[in-house]
């Protein structure tokens, strides 16, 4: 008996989900029920651009064929073994993504989170075995506004009062500081002997969009280096040529020590995350001290190595840098005579439009209804700013009219 025999319009399906499911987000009001390529399709058939790429997880687009292809095959096959036994996939993904990003180890997991808190205790176990800091002493630098995942040691440094408030006591061990400061990290790694890792975006997404200052990247990796601390960087939302390069970090020519991925990892198809590191880190994780059921399952294997493949053979960093530089110009032309846009930022095809208005208002979520309205779909942060992150395959004609949506959208606006 089906479950949803008397339930077919998006109404219904809300419903269905405002009862029986955690209110842990609060979702633009569309029900979707198909996507391909850059567009998704409601349960009424009205079709979308879609402009959140599930926060930079399909990259690639909705229903890659060669990597829907990839897990269909993997899963007719083999779908898991966990890690008491090998399978014929995991060494084979090891091997390409360690060779594509140039590291000598990756450890492989399920989602972003998860990686993100894996690299921190690589990290802590780094700094005890080798560093020669004294155990459960060591602390890692983290920045204000960041956005690493919602588990409780991750929400333990964060600043955001919505992901953080009422679920201490908190995790101890870590130190905030101000985004793109190079002076406040040196003061803290010059007067602080037990500082094991820095851990950092490359561009600061869930706080909207915040792109450093060019060389901050460069700068921190050589503070890092010159105060033997690990520089972490979370790529979980930046990377897989979300912003024009396959890493954002590679704008700058920076190899960090850790590198945390996650999202485009799979194109959107499956939970796939990585940690990698080289061979003087990742060694200190012994059998036995950490692991997942599910991290480098087959699947997941096959899945990345589609995925990053994809992104490799259809160029799609360098479309992304192309069309990014077009969007925030047209945006740019219209926000300079805006009043109720201030301005555009981001790098690539991750952008976001601040709206003039306070965080506490219901402007940017009213501009995101209206953009529904006009077929395309996108979705506050932080109050007012609107993020655009379309998959990077998304076509010059198409983009510019997705600028001509949002354009007409804001007019309306307009005071």
């Amino acid at each position: 008996m089906s479950l949803l025999k008397n339930k077919k319009s998006s109404a219904d399906y809300i419903e269905l989900e405002n009862k029986y499911g955690a209110h842990n987000y609060h979702p633009l009001p569309v029900v979707l029920a198909r996507g391909e390529g850059v567009f998704v399709w409601d349960v009424e058939g009205k079709k979308y651009f879609d402009f959140l790429s599930a926060y930079s997880a399909l990259n690639q687009g909705h229903g890659h064929p060669k990597i829907v292809e990839a897990l269909v095959n993997q899963a007719q096959t083999l779908t898991l073994t966990s890690r008491a036994f090998y399978n014929d996939q995991l060494g084979i993904y090891e091997k390409y993504i360690t060779q594509l990003f140039g590291f000598d180890k990756v450890l492989p997991m399920n989602t972003g989170a998860e990686a993100v808190e894996t690299a921190l205790k690589i990290c802590r176990k780094w700094a005890y075995e080798k560093k020669g800091i004294q155990e459960g002493e060591a602390q890692i630098i983290v920045c204000e506004n960041n956005f690493h995942g919602r588990t409780t040691t991750i929400i333990s440094f964060s600043s955001d009062a919505d992901s953080r408030g009422g679920f201490g006591p908190y995790t101890a061990g870590f130190i905030r500081i101000p985004y793109d400061d190079i002076e406040a990290l040196e003061t803290v790694l010059a007067t602080n002997k037990n500082i094991a890792g820095f851990l950092v975006e490359p561009i600061q997404g869930e706080a909207g969009v915040f792109v450093p200052h060019d060389g901050y990247l460069a700068k921190i990796r050589e503070l890092c280096t010159k105060y033997n601390v690990l520089l972490m960087v979370d790529e979980v939302q930046t990377g897989i040529a979300r912003t024009g390069k396959l890493l954002a970090v590679n704008h700058e020519n920076v190899q960090p020590d850790v590198l945390i991925l996650g999202k485009a990892l799979s194109g959107g198809v499956y939970p796939v995350s990585a940690v990698l590191a080289n061979d003087s880190i990742m060694n200190v994780i012994k059998p036995g001290q950490h692991g997942s059921t599910f991290g480098g399952n087959p699947i997941a294997a096959a899945v990345a190595i589609a995925a990053l493949q994809v992104i490799q053979d259809e160029n799609l960093a360098e479309n992304a840098e192309k069309l990014g530089h077009l969007f925030r110009t047209k945006l740019n032309d219209y926000t300079a005579h805006s009043k109720i846009a201030k301005l555009i930022r981001g790098k690539g095809l991750l952008n976001a439009i601040v709206i003039n208005d306070t965080e506490e208002s219901e402007t940017a979520f009213n501009i995101c209804l209206a953009l529904r309205d006009n077929g395309l779909l996108a979705k506050p942060t932080h109050g007012n700013i609107i993020r655009f992150a379309p998959p990077l395959i998304i076509t010059e004609d198409q983009l510019l009219e997705c600028v001509a949506i949002i354009v007409k959208t804001l007019e309306a606006f307009e005071n």
